[in-house]
């Protein structure tokens, strides 16, 4: 599946799973693992999140929330920019092998 056919079902109201690669955001979740993500959760800093900046997906850490904008990083400690709350597609709420 896509990444656009996961940000339909996800604004759909549905649960989607899938497995991302890379390893910017290991140890949270190493490259491969099935992550679960939720739409419609509450997004506090700290969060993995489901999202697009700058026309890129990822899968990233909640860095700061500032007036009504999060910052998205990795857990490398790179930032990848800010974003506003509609380009927050879900949160990942279960990290699995």
């Amino acid at each position: 599946m896509s990444w656009a056919n996961y940000v339909k079902e996800l604004q759909a109201g549905k649960v989607v799973k899938f497995r991302p690669k890379g390893n910017s955001m290991c140890p949270k979740i190493n490259s491969g693992e099935q992550v679960t993500v939720s739409p419609n959760a509450e997004i506090t800093v700290g969060d993995i999140v489901f999202c697009k900046v700058k026309g890129n997906f990822y899968v990233h850490l909640v860095k700061t929330i500032k007036d009504g904008r999060y910052l998205i990083g990795n857990n490398k400690g790179r930032e990848n920019g800010w974003i506003g709350i509609s380009q927050i597609f879900g949160k990942v709420t279960k990290v699995e092998s």
